[in-house]
């Protein structure tokens, strides 16, 4: 019996013992994984973003606005996580405005396979996920049609997104494809000129439906020069019920079953050219909007049987851009100036009460005082252009149109 029971304390002992060294070993572990992650070359903190602050002037108007401050928070966890995340702060018409641009969590599986989730940035065409940036736009301001303001396309969503590139020997493919809650289609009930139109970037869905988007890009040469760019986008923006439920004279308008389908071709090409001692800049895209047909309610006519309208709903956007900058001169000033122009279209439904046909010519010199920090001077004129320039979505078929003439000056910084 004495014998049994020393066994069994010298067992309980080493029990004891080994457990200890386990959670030792499991504490001397966390202490290892938080110190490689204190290293700076594990974990980093920085914040860029971009800032601008701009004069405008017309026949009717001369005022300083365009005063904006966009900074990009990123942080790296180890070689595998990184957080990025854009606020948008803006000073305009009397009003301060903050939103939220973009923030996602990213993971790297392998080389060419990243995950990301969140608010994410959408890869639909090049210009919003790449040349919105105040100091990366040519221009003082989007193209028709593109933009958080007057867009036609989605900029950013919540959702998942996985995205990545294959080498093809001296050739590269990009792709992303991702899944957001996706877009509303004003209904009427608010609004009812704008019924038809579809919103974007909200925060709850308004049905089970998610909308799938992708982008595949072909980098043919071996430096990089040139890249094409093909995006597509389904969505169901309709809510599972009817708008006018509670109403019955009008409770037979639906619009759970109505679909849009997006696409957009852009073009990039960047390339030093020594014939004419500088570099040449040419940006495109192509944008289309299809949405599904449907019924809509007519708030000029009270007649139950005849106040229903409707109308092909597609629109179309698209834009040419040419930039010049003579880098190779000797001369130190000129050097830094860049000869700037584009030509862009924006053309809504026919028959909607927002329709509307505009045409845009743009031009300017632009000066670097740096890569990232530039002086624009240019001049825009906007035909078929509602008086009220800063919203799109104010635009209804009684609506003055009409020619809008500006001279720009602007001053974009990249942090």
């Amino acid at each position: 019996m004495r014998t049994t029971t020393l066994i069994f304390i010298f067992l309980l002992g080493y029990a004891a013992s080994f457990a200890q060294d386990s959670t030792q070993a499991q504490l001397d572990a966390m202490k290892n994984d938080i110190a490689s992650l204190r290293k700076p070359e594990n974990s980093h903190f920085m914040i860029r973003g971009f800032a601008q602050f701009g004069m405008d002037a017309s026949s009717d108007n001369v005022e300083f606005n365009m005063t904006s401050f966009n900074p990009v928070i990123l942080w790296r966890q180890g070689d595998k996580f990184l957080f990025e995340s854009e606020l948008e702060m803006e000073y305009m018409s009397n009003q301060f405005s903050l939103n939220l641009g973009y923030a996602a969590m990213s993971y790297k599986v392998t080389k060419g396979l990243t995950i990301k989730v969140g608010k994410l940035l959408l890869p639909f065409g090049a210009f919003g996920e790449k040349l919105h940036p105040s100091w990366v736009n040519r221009m003082s301001e989007a193209p028709l049609g593109l933009g958080h303001d007057n867009g036609m396309l989605p900029m950013a969503d919540l959702g998942v997104e996985i995205r990545g590139g294959i080498q093809l020997g001296k050739s590269k493919l990009c792709y992303s494809l991702y899944v957001v809650n996706g877009p509303r289609i004003k209904d009427g009930t608010m609004g009812q000129t704008e019924a038809g139109q579809l919103t974007w970037e909200n925060a709850n869905d308004n049905n089970k439906n998610k909308a799938i988007g992708t982008r595949i890009s072909l980098l043919p040469l071996s430096n990089s020069s040139l890249e094409i760019g093909l995006s597509g986008y389904y969505a169901r923006p309709g809510n599972e019920l009817s708008p006018y439920a509670n109403d019955s004279t009008n409770m037979d308008l639906n619009y759970k079953d109505v679909t849009a389908l997006l696409t957009a071709i852009d073009l990039s090409f960047v390339r030093k050219i020594d014939a004419i001692k500088g570099v040449v800049d040419i940006k495109a895209q192509y944008n289309t909007t299809n949405v599904s047909d449907a019924v809509y309610l007519n708030p000029d006519d009270t007649n139950r049987h005849t106040n229903r309208y409707t109308f092909a709903n597609n629109s179309t956007s698209y834009y040419a851009q040419l930039a010049y900058r003579p880098s190779m001169l000797e001369n130190k000033f000129l050097k830094n100036i860049e000869l700037t122009g584009r030509y862009s279209i924006y053309n809504t439904p026919e028959g909607s009460l927002w329709e509307s046909k505009q045409t845009q010519f743009s031009f300017g010199v632009n000066y670097w005082f740096s890569w990232r920090t530039v002086l624009k001077i240019g001049y825009q004129s906007t035909d078929g252009a509602p008086m009220d320039m800063s919203s799109m979505s104010s635009m209804s078929s009684n609506s003055t149109m009409s020619t809008v003439n500006r001279f720009q000056i602007h001053l974009a910084m990249g942090l």
